[in-house]
């Protein structure tokens, strides 16, 4: 058939009109995470938020605020899907509302953004990635880890050390007035190990490339104001199917302790290397949600040594320059979440992902209060 300019010229008015067209965006949950978002979606030409939902009327209006006092605001999450119809909902509220929002979103055409973990289990996490497959719409989880630039080194790094991998993790966090607060409430729907569990396993399945085969865990509830059922301090060990060991620890609350709180750090055959924070791993810093993905600098260790057992290589410390603030990567996680409309990316790998290093947190929880290794396969 002879080519029809007007067609073409035609269909790139169309291409250039779905690209440019922002996505109307409704942010869920206006605390620290739905903040930090909201200020990252105000600042793209590619996102206009059409409102803000939560359920305390202080935290929304205060959020608006913050972005121009002129969006509208909600107060309950369905009515607000219905009024503003949105291309994407953005949900950064507790766990155990995750599943129902995303799946409301979902089955109402919008793609979601949707705060780590999936759900408080394993049948939740799976409801919502089958909806997001039968409804043709992209999901992302906010893994804020993967799109830091210094920890994708950290990783790539990590895979050049052999195997097996020891990979040893924590993250303490000393809270008191609101932010304790903010913690006793998030533990009436996930414990420490599962909410931030998930960052780190997730980031141990990266370097190992393997199956996590079983997973142990201790925990212990260090406060009268938690649930009887609920600890507030926990540590989880996982193997993997290619005998690399991993442990991550964590606890929240007043009364812990901010000595060693920032351990974040990788050995295998050939060597180490280890994130260097002396600012973020401070006093009074455990927190600071600025300082939760902080690297500065890597140290890498060469375990490679002469006939008289000295070394060969000396450390090497790579400083790391683009240190993106906590906005700033939620705007990169928001640009992952354009590029997967606009281009439609297959986000069954990610979607899995997810899956996975939740898998293995809620095992670490079953363990933790069955007092026994779960096994994974």
């Amino acid at each position: 058939m002879p080519h029809n300019p007007s067609e073409t010229l035609a269909k790139k008015e169309i291409w250039r009109f779905v690209v440019t067209t922002p996505q109307r965006v409704l942010v869920v949950g206006c605390g620290k995470m739905g903040s930090s978002h909201a200020l990252a979606y105000h600042g793209m030409k590619d996102f206009k938020i059409v409102g803000l939902v939560s359920r305390g009327q202080k935290t929304r209006e205060t959020l608006n605020q913050r972005l121009g006092g002129n969006y509208d605001l909600f107060s309950n999450f369905e009515p607000a899907l219905e009024i503003t119809k949105p291309d994407v909902v953005s949900i950064n509220t507790y766990p155990d509302t995750h599943e129902a929002y995303a799946v409301s979103a979902l089955k109402a055409g919008a793609h979601v953004f949707l705060e780590k973990p999936v759900a408080p289990t394993i049948e939740g996490c799976r409801h919502v990635i089958q909806t997001a497959r039968s409804a043709n719409r992209k999901l992302v989880v906010g893994y804020i880890l993967r799109h830091h630039p210094s920890w994708i080194k950290f990783i790539e790094i990590a895979r050049t050390l052999g195997k097996p991998l020891v990979m040893r993790m924590n993250l303490n966090q000393q809270s008191e007035g609101e932010a304790w607060d903010t913690h006793k409430n998030l533990m009436k729907s996930a414990s420490p190990v599962v909410d931030c569990g998930v960052h780190y396993v997730d980031v141990m399945c990266q370097m190992t490339g393997a199956a996590p085969i079983r997973v142990s865990a201790i925990g212990a509830r260090l406060s009268e104001e938690l649930s009887t059922d609920m600890y507030n301090y926990g540590q989880l060990q996982i193997t993997f199917d290619d005998g690399s060991v991993g442990w991550y620890e964590v606890g929240w609350g007043p009364m812990m302790s901010e000595t060693a709180f920032f351990v974040k750090d990788v050995i295998g055959p050939k060597g180490s290397v280890s994130i260097v924070a002396p600012k973020a791993g401070a006093e009074s810093q455990s927190d600071n949600v600025e300082a939760h993905t902080k690297t500065e600098s890597l140290r890498i260790h060469y375990g490679d040594i002469d006939s008289n057992n000295r070394f060969i290589h000396k450390d090497d410390i790579i400083d790391l320059g683009d240190e993106p603030d906590h906005i700033e990567l939620c705007r990169r996680e928001q640009q992952y979440l354009l590029k997967a409309i606009q281009e439609d990316l297959d986000l069954i790998p990610h979607m899995n992902s997810a899956l996975n290093s939740l898998r293995i947190v809620l095992a670490a929880d079953e363990s933790v209060k069955s007092g026994k290794t779960v096994e994974l396969r």
